[in-house]
């Protein structure tokens, strides 16, 4: 507007110099021809209020911005075309992008259902897609956070982390399983004892269920019982049982303080791998021994027993040395105290591994 009023005020004194002064509408003018307001100017020399020129004037000089005005209107431009890229405004009020506002999913058309809200939206999460609904998700920590997706869909419990392990493996057993609802391994244990779910389930002489604490914060997971295990109806009781009580022993654990399972509760011929129909008969038996035992940390012996756990068909190589999650659940992965007795050469990196082991439970136990 200053610049406005500077420019008609240098249009009419060039209009006075060639014509003579204009003289405002309405305004009486003075003995000496000048009209009071040309006198008051006399005596303010830098007056803020521009002369009154004639209509005629004003709309010559409103159809000729200057420069500066239209710098200023490219730069409203830009800061129009900025606020267009943050995402749709809406009219009833301020964007989401406003940090004391809710997200877009609140103010969302009833076409796209009922999308529940998160209790707080960060400004970096906030930002409306073309939609309309929220890209914000809320803390897996968020203890008010509803188990569901933007559309109101229950979120699967398996990948959902905002439960606890023993509920995400808990859903891994199928809704049908007999043995769901059962509370305690006592239990499991005769389930399993009494029920054939595959051929060599019949051609067992024991079921090897498992042993140990059923209260451990360290399970350990192989792969299937042999000719020992199956004729005592324990795991790990042969020549490398003993080897793996030396492992457990060197890291400070002692057989009955850690709890010891198979994927496998029955023993294949010929000690031969599990057949895939195997492993889907009994791995949910395991997954129910998990939900029960509900343990801080796992440790797979063997290239089999962790390959299952993971969904996975990698080398042991690439398994072990790191951690793996697990629902949840860390979980490592080391060789099988049977390799050892094979080859001696795999010693040392099973001892790097079960070090690992125990650094990681101290961290989650505490040292005992």
């Amino acid at each position: 507007m200053r610049t406005l009023l500077q420019q008609l005020r240098s249009l009419i004194e060039r209009e006075a110099a060639m014509h003579g002064p204009l003289v405002p509408l309405g305004e009486p003018e003075s003995g000496d021809g000048r009209s009071a307001r040309e006198q008051d100017g006399d005596t303010k020399a830098k007056s803020e209020t521009a002369p009154v020129a004639t209509e005629h004037d004003l709309q010559n000089a409103r159809s000729q911005p200057t420069p500066d005005t239209a710098s200023r209107d490219a730069q409203v431009g830009s800061e129009t075309t900025d606020d267009a890229a943050d995402g749709p405004v809406d009219e009833r009020g301020p964007t989401a992008t406003d940090e004391n506002t809710t997200s877009d999913a609140d103010s969302a058309s009833p076409d796209s259902g009922d999308l529940p809200a998160p209790s707080t939206v960060s400004d970096t999460t906030a930002t409306g897609s073309s939609d309309g609904a929220s890209s914000a998700s809320p803390s897996p920590s968020d203890a008010s956070m509803p188990n569901r997706d933007l559309f109101g869909n229950e979120v699967d419990p398996t990948e959902d982390p905002s439960r606890p392990p023993r509920e995400r493996v808990g859903a891994l057993i199928p809704d049908d399983a007999p043995y769901r609802e059962i509370n305690s391994l006592a239990d499991l244990e005769e389930w399993v004892a009494q029920n054939t779910l595959v051929p060599i389930d019949e051609d067992r002489t024991n079921p090897v269920f498992g042993v140990g604490d059923p209260e451990a914060d360290l399970l350990i997971i192989g792969e299937a019982p042999g000719a020992n295990e199956d004729e005592q109806g324990e795991p790990f009781v042969g020549r490398a049982g003993k080897l793996l009580d030396k492992i457990l022993e060197a890291i400070n654990f002692q057989r009955q303080d850690v709890y010891i399972a198979n994927i496998l509760k029955s023993r294949p011929p010929n000690n031969r791998d599990p057949l895939a129909e195997e492993v889907d008969a009994h791995i949910t038996i395991l997954y129910k021994q998990i939900a029960l035992i509900q343990p801080a940390i796992i440790l797979c012996v063997g290239k089999v027993a962790a390959n299952t756990m993971l969904d996975r068909s990698s080398s042991l190589g690439s398994l072990r040395g790191k951690e793996h999650d697990f629902y949840g659940i860390p979980l490592y992965a080391t060789y099988h105290p049977a390799a050892l007795l094979r080859n001696s050469n795999w010693k040392r990196p099973t001892w790097e591994d079960v070090k690992l082991v125990r650094t990681r439970y101290d961290e989650l136990i505490g040292t005992s």
